[in-house]
């Protein structure tokens, strides 16, 4: 079906054909289901139509089918997030109407739908500001069914629905992860609710889940409902995993809590609610988050174990009384059958006992299949309880002569008489035996019977083979003496046979064989329960295995050589070397076995290492020379699961196997050895998850090991592979904050790391002397230099950082500290104090690698607007790198532009901090920070650069070309920017504060930039300086640098400028007066008209500054001839000089190369 999906129309109208409600609609709705579940595009149009027009109606299998239907679109179908949402939206109103149907599943049905509308509703209206409406309406449906909790009235059904919704608000309108790595975009939660939202109230929302929250705990310790219960704590494991922060409430609720409100609910009952909370505590402590809480998971589970057994005992002593009350009430029960022998024996049958022909007739037709195993055993234990030991065996004895089967002598504790039969009939040549008394016959010796008898298989064979007779006769002496008297006092028992090698090994493995096949057999009759450890028969068999291995056989040295001559000691050595050699074959056969399958085979190798580590202990108490044997066993098992892993498929092991992890952690004593195994299995890739994870449980459950283990993990911090150094950094963050002792020595290593960025003394160079009453220690120097014997080393850091500092040295004395600033921002202050004692490549380095971190925390961050407006001395290029780093992609904040202007204000800071949010400020602060910023021109072309991208931020764009600036830059109201003549102004009137040269080099900027200082631009800027008062001296330079970048410019300045310059006399000032002079040579011939306003005292100085100018001025008064004194004056100026050369325009490099500065 699923591969040839239906017409759905045609289906859907061939099921409204049938009769209603019939088998026949059942079976085509059914075949519709099915291929909508395959292809369910077809779904949200059927739903939409449906819905509506089945909502209204009574109870129907189409309703009910819909209903079905909508419930798997919303939440379990394939369908994409905007169309279940899209659904949602438009079916939550009739959903709210269905909340209110008389039927019960209807109602159900309709709160599992809602459970998973809400969510996505929840998130489209986190973007959406309109749809007031469809959350009321959800509010509405949220309040009608946290009613149904609530409610007496409410199915149960309907109750366990309704908890379920309640405890996905409680998901929903809480905070989810602050980690924006580890965020899931699909987990909508309060966090998503924008401040300003119109109707979405974040605060209030969040108040609410917590109280909800609230009450399911209240529930928890309240309820008398194991259904509501287990829906409850099946809910809370989705909760912990995506609401961290929850974890320490839910897990200390489930460890404070007993089943004191179930009191009087059956057994069962209570102990499926015990069974749930042990799960979800176990599955807690197994995930994420359930480390920091291991030792108070542990406690509860340890505690709700000694509940459950005394609740199970208390119950089992409970069903043996009922038991043995209905027995002995059965038993003393009176006869209903007559005491005379009936006449017809045939009525016996029918008229005898008919209260016990009932009981056997329902007996025979009860099926015992139908009731619980733990009751059908309570039952049998409590009816053989019910009978005497004597009667018991005779019950045992007869039912062995009803089968056929041969019984076994009875067990009494009277003596049976001897059978005449022996004493009247004598056999023949045993006259003289001497009667054998019965003796009562211990049941714990039958018990072993028949182990015994695999000790004897002739005899075994013999009984099998019916020939048991033959052989007892075969086996009595014929010339049996008559008086046979025993004296047993000078008897010994003969020593045992003297075996080789071979035939110990075969021995051993065939003893360890049997006793490893017995106890496979022993599980499946096995109920000792699993929360005891070493009761079961496994574990015994397994131990004995072990103890035969370690503590069976003794070094026999204490015999002194009497007889035989002197035993040389070298027979003794022998002796011990073949003693332990043997011993040894035992213990490699055991490691080869468990070896084999080491996950499987933990509890026994945990088992064999503690009874070697306790046997070493008991053994050297008596012999001080004892050869231990368990470090050299520990570590061939660790040095065989090294050869394990590397040999497996490219050598990685099962990322989720901590089988080694265990048996490390169950060790009674950890050798140090262990720990550089550790530590060279983390840096191993393909084994580092084995290496991490076993340090990790070394630190959380071996105090004693806890200070050397988590020192590994910490230097493993600083390894030069990042995948090695990020794992161990991974490890240690979990226990930071709060979790101690780690979370001091941790933060107390990466302090120390850090200072080895410090600059330090040279080799061979005493540390400077400080003041001796100043009560400081070297790392309190004048000059920031730290002693290097103060200094913490780690075997993967250089002695010391070589200049020039490399990236990835730094980084690995500063990634550890980094990631634990994204959880305690107070780290920030020492990053920026030992900033400023660093060296120049190494402040490089860090501002570089600081970038991840400054954009995780973000520029809302309390901590870090802190240190930008009080970073410490010397920090003040890294706060700049956290200013860059917050506006290189985006705009700045007003509130980091109001903290920026206050640093400018009260600190004599880098004009760089106001290149950032320059674009931000209104026009009276961009023309008062401005000038600041133009003066960090100095030749070079990184600030030329800077300085243009900030003219293009601040100043408008001419309107010929709009549309053409770049969408990135940060856009402002036009009215705060600047026009482009007001920056040209603004660099000639601020020439003093900005520096002649640095204001040269910023008009030029301006020049370069063709598109906005065009030559119209320029006569406006032109025209408004030489209207000031008092002229900038680089007003005629610019002049100079207009007329040569735009000829069409020298009509303008010949005509207008220059004759307004003439009229506030600019003779006076020298420099102008310079530029005015070398102006007239650039423009000429065109500047000759307004040069002969002149007076002639200025015009005579001026060509004699500029001979080559008498020329042309002279040819130019010749053609215009007019008043002839007046000409005559003029030549009379400018001389006879026809040697003079004509005036050549001059190139712009010439000229702006001559004009003075």
């Amino acid at each position: 079906m699923a591969g040839n999906p239906v017409d759905p129309l045609h289906t859907l109208s061939a099921a409204l054909a049938v009769p209603a409600d019939s088998k026949e609609q059942a079976d085509i709705l059914a075949t519709l289901r099915e291929s909508l579940e395959a292809h369910p595009n077809p779904i949200p149009i059927l739903c939409t139509t449906l819905i509506k027009t089945v909502s209204s109606a009574g109870d129907s299998l189409l309703k009910r089918w819909v209903l079905d239907l909508l419930h798997f679109a919303i939440s379990r179908s394939n369908l994409s997030n905007e169309v279940r949402t899209q659904l949602a939206s438009q079916s939550v109103e009739t959903l709210a109407s269905l909340l209110h149907d008389s039927n019960a599943r209807t109602v159900k049905v309709s709160i599992q739908c809602l459970t998973t509308v809400y969510p996505l509703l929840f998130r489209s209206l986190c973007t959406n500001r309109t749809l007031r409406q469809q959350w009321d309406i959800l509010s509405q449906c949220k309040a009608r069914i946290l009613e149904f909790i609530w409610s007496p009235n409410a199915s149960s059904g309907v109750k366990v629905s309704a908890i379920k919704f309640m405890q996905r608000i409680i998901i929903v309108q809480t905070r989810g992860i602050s980690d924006p790595r580890l965020q899931n975009k699909n987990d909508p939660n309060i966090s998503n609710v924008p401040v300003d939202h119109p109707f979405l109230p974040g605060p209030a929302l969040e108040a609410e889940g917590m109280k909800l929250l609230e009450s399911v705990i209240t529930m928890l310790y309240t309820s008398q409902n194991p259904e509501l219960l287990s829906a409850i704590l099946h809910s809370w494991s989705n909760l912990v995993k995506q609401r961290p922060a929850l974890v320490q409430l839910v897990v200390s609720s489930l460890s404070s809590w007993t089943p004191a409100a179930l009191s009087g609910l059956p057994a069962p009952s209570i102990k499926s609610v015990e069974k749930a909370v042990r799960i979800l505590l176990i599955h807690i402590s197994r995930g994420p988050h359930g480390s920091s809480f291991g030792a108070q998971i542990n406690e509860a589970l340890s505690q709700q174990v000694v509940r459950m057994e005394r609740a199970s005992a208390e119950e089992k002593a409970r069903k043996a009384a009922v038991a043995a009350s209905a027995t002995e009430a059965t038993r003393k029960r009176p006869s209903s059958a007559p005491a005379e022998q009936p006449s017809d024996p045939k009525r016996m049958k029918v008229d005898a006992d008919i209260p016990g022909n009932a009981s056997a007739a329902f007996l025979a037709s009860f099926d015992f299949t139908t009731l619980p195993i733990s009751l059908i055993t309570d039952l049998i234990v409590a009816n053989l309880q019910a009978f005497t030991e004597p009667a018991l065996l005779e019950l045992v004895q007869a039912y062995k002569q009803s089968r056929g089967l041969t019984p076994s002598p009875p067990v009494s504790g009277t003596p049976q008489p001897a059978q005449p039969t022996l004493e009247a009939t004598p056999t023949p040549g045993l006259s003289a035996e001497p009667a054998v008394k019965d003796e009562p016959v211990d049941p714990l010796q039958m018990d072993i019977d028949e182990e015994e008898m695999e000790y004897e298989p002739d005899r075994l064979n013999m009984e099998l083979s019916g020939d048991e007779i033959i052989a007892e006769e075969e086996t009595i002496p014929a010339d049996l003496p008559e008086a046979l008297t025993l004296d047993l006092i000078d008897s010994s028992l003969l020593g045992p046979k003297e075996l080789t090698d071979i035939e110990r090994n075969t021995l051993m493995r065939g003893s360890v064989g049997r006793i490893w096949d017995g106890a496979e057999e022993l599980k499946a009759d096995s109920v000792t329960p699993s929360q005891w450890p070493g009761a079961s028969p496994t574990d015994m068999w397994m131990l004995l295995i072990v103890r035969m291995v370690t503590r069976v056989a003794h070094l026999d040295g204490d015999q002194s050589p009497e007889d035989g001559g002197d035993e040389t000691t070298d027979s003794q050595d022998k002796k011990a070397v073949d003693f332990y050699s043997r011993q040894d074959n035992l213990r490699q056969t055991l490691c080869d076995y468990i070896m084999a399958d080491f996950p499987s085979r933990l509890r026994l190798v945990t088992t064999w290492m503690n009874e070697e580590w306790y046997n070493d202990r008991i053994r050297m108490a008596d012999d001080p020379l004892w050869r231990p044997n368990y470090e050299s066993w520990l570590n061939q098992v660790v040095s065989t699961y090294q050869t394990v892993l590397e040999g497996k498929p490219e050598g990685k092991p099962d990322g989720k196997d901590k089988a080694f992890a265990r048996f490390l952690l169950d060790l009674p004593s950890v050798p140090p050895d262990v720990l550089g195994l550790l530590r060279d299995l983390s840096v191993d890739p393909d084994k580092m998850h084995v290496g991490f994870t076993s340090l990790r449980e070394f630190v959380l459950e071996r105090p004693s090991l806890r200070a050397e283990a988590l020192q590994v993990l910490l230097e493993l911090t600083t390894h030069p592979d990042p995948v090695t150094r990020r794992a161990a950094i991974n490890t240690v963050r979990r226990w930071v904050p709060g979790i101690e002792p780690m979370d001091s020595m941790i933060r107390d290593f990466a302090l120390q790391i850090l200072r080895r960025l410090q600059k330090r003394p040279p080799k061979g160079e005493a540390p400077k002397v400080i003041d001796e009453h100043a009560g400081a220690g070297d790392e309190n120097m004048e000059d920031g230099q730290l002693p290097s014997e103060d200094l913490l080393q780690t075997p993967y850091l250089p002695e010391g950082i070589e200049l020039p500092a490399q990236k990835a040295h730094v980084l690995q004395h500063v990634e550890l500290l980094f990631a634990l600033s994204v959880k305690i921002p107070e780290f920030l202050d020492e990053i920026f104090t030992a900033y400023g004692q660093m060296e120049l490549t190494v402040q490089a380095a860090v501002q570089d690698l600081i970038t991840a971190l400054i954009k995780s925390l973000g520029s809302s961050n309390g901590k870090l607007l802190t240190l930008m407006r009080t970073c410490p001395p010397g920090s003040e290029s890294l706060a700049l790198r956290v200013l860059t780093i917050f506006t290189e992609h985006g705009r700045p904040s007003a509130q980091l532009v109001a903290l920026v202007k206050g640093l400018i204000s009260d600190r004599d800071l880098d004009a760089r901090f106001l290149i950032p949010i320059i674009a931000e400020m209104d026009k009276p602060d961009i023309l008062k920070y401005l000038p600041r910023i133009v003066s960090i021109l100095n030749g070079q072309q990184e600030p030329k650069n800077l300085v243009r991208s900030v003219f293009s931020s601040v100043v408008t764009t001419p309107p010929q070309t709009f549309g053409s600036v770049s969408s990135n830059l940060p856009r402002v109201r036009q009215s705060e920017l600047l026009t482009p003549a007001e920056l040209m102004v603004l660099l000639h009137e601020a020439e003093k504060e900005i520096g002649l040269k640095s204001a040269i080099e910023a008009i030029g900027v301006c020049f370069s930039m063709t598109d906005v200082f065009r030559s119209e631009i320029l006569a406006v800027v032109m025209q408004q300086i030489v209207d000031e008062p008092v002229l900038p001296v680089l007003f005629l330079r610019t002049v100079i640098q207009a007329v040569t970048t735009y000829r069409t410019l020298v009509g303008f300045v010949s005509t207008t400028l220059l004759s307004r310059l003439i009229t506030k006399k600019i003779w006076q000032n020298p420099h102008l007066w310079e530029g005015f002079i070398r102006c007239a040579k650039v423009i000429a011939p065109a500047s000759f008209g307004a040069l002969l306003q002149l007076p002639k005292e200025q015009l005579r100085e001026l060509v004699d500054k500029q001979p080559s100018l008498k020329s042309g001025l002279r040819e130019y008064v010749t053609k215009r001839a007019g008043n002839k004194a007046r000409v005559a004056g003029f030549l009379d100026i400018f001389g006879e000089d026809d040697d003079a050369s004509p005036v050549a325009p001059a190139t712009p490099d010439v000229v702006m190369a001559s004009v003075p500065a």
